[in-house]
């Protein structure tokens, strides 16, 4: 694997550092192993995984089924599963067994996390686009989604034109927000958005009657909706979506060593149909919460998955 190629290629190089400094002094002393010297030219996010024996990840409390807390408030879901699998990766880089320190974030905090280096991979349901991409990196895309719009059954709402003059909530720092922000100044809607911390406070104030509707991606949509299905109430999302959203996990910026990790693990996860089987356990089979989203992968994330499988990055 190109990861393998990778180690071996740095492990020499050390080998030739060492060496010519040995002519210069005339000192003949025994060549170190692969292993000795491969860990000494480590560099950012992986010498700090060797040096700490872990891996901060970020992960968010209600992205079902992305990146939540089960019963036991344990982080669980889609992003966790593959961010595991860059966890068991880095370590097999950096010949450690690493633990992973669980750490919580939200929309507004989540990029600011990854930059200060308080987390190292952040593990939720995060847009990758040109304007994040100027502070953080991305994995491949591993899901596409959308913004769209939940309502209580029975609601006269049915397009984003139906929104004007009504109470909306959106979650704080995401994409979803510039995108009711974008559409309410072009077509002069009059929305009153509510900005809210997170997923589960936006769909508590449709719940309750505090907003007309909740706009955010429409698979974090169907997800609360599943999960709060025994609390009762009808929900539906409507309408056309409002922004195209494609999923990637964050990590630092000009960190080459991580970042072929990451593409990498990537590749191999789809070669082999992990990300497939972990798609399917999470999107097409029951829940901890015993509810399913039911949702077949579109033909586009497949093409995706297939283009990566490939070897080629998006």
């Amino acid at each position: 694997m190109k990861t393998q190629r990778f180690w071996a290629a740095l492990a020499m190089a050390s080998l030739v550092a060492i060496a010519g400094s040995a002519r210069a002094e005339d000192v003949h002393t025994p060549a170190p192993d692969n292993d000795a010297f491969a860990p000494a030219a480590l560099t950012g996010t992986l010498a700090k995984a060797r040096d700490t024996g872990a891996i901060a990840i970020g992960y968010r409390d209600a992205s079902v089924p992305f990146s939540y807390l089960d019963a036991r408030k344990q982080p669980i879901g889609y992003s966790i599963e593959l961010c595991k699998a860059l966890v068991a990766a880095i370590g097999n880089a950096v010949h450690k067994n690493l633990n992973i320190q669980w750490v919580p974030v939200t929309p507004e905090t989540r990029i600011d996390a990854v930059v200060d280096g308080r987390v190292d991979l952040e593990c939720g349901s995060t847009t990758s686009n040109v304007e994040r991409q100027k502070r953080v990196a991305f994995s491949p895309i591993f899901f596409v989604a959308g913004t769209k719009v939940m309502v209580k059954k029975g609601s006269p709402i049915r397009s984003f034109r139906d929104l004007a003059g009504k109470n909306v909530a959106v979650t704080a720092g995401t994409t979803n927000e510039k995108a009711l922000r974008d559409l309410d100044r072009k077509f002069a809607l009059g929305m009153h958005l509510q900005i809210v911390p997170d997923h589960a406070e936006g769909f508590a104030r449709v719940a309750n009657g505090q907003a007309d509707a909740f706009a955010t991606d429409d698979v974090l949509l169907y997800g609360l909706i599943a999960e709060n299905a025994a609390k009762g109430g009808a929900y539906q999302v409507i309408g056309d979506y409002l922004s195209y959203d494609p999923y990637g996990i964050m990590y630092r910026k000009n960190d080459p060593q991580l970042a072929q990790v990451v593409r990498d693990t990537f590749q191999q996860l789809a070669a082999d149909g992990e990300i497939e089987r972990q798609y399917k356990r999470w999107f097409l089979q029951r829940l901890p919460s015993g509810k399913s989203l039911d949702m077949p992968m579109s033909a586009q994330l497949e093409s995706i998955i297939e283009t990566m499988a490939g070897g080629e990055s998006q």
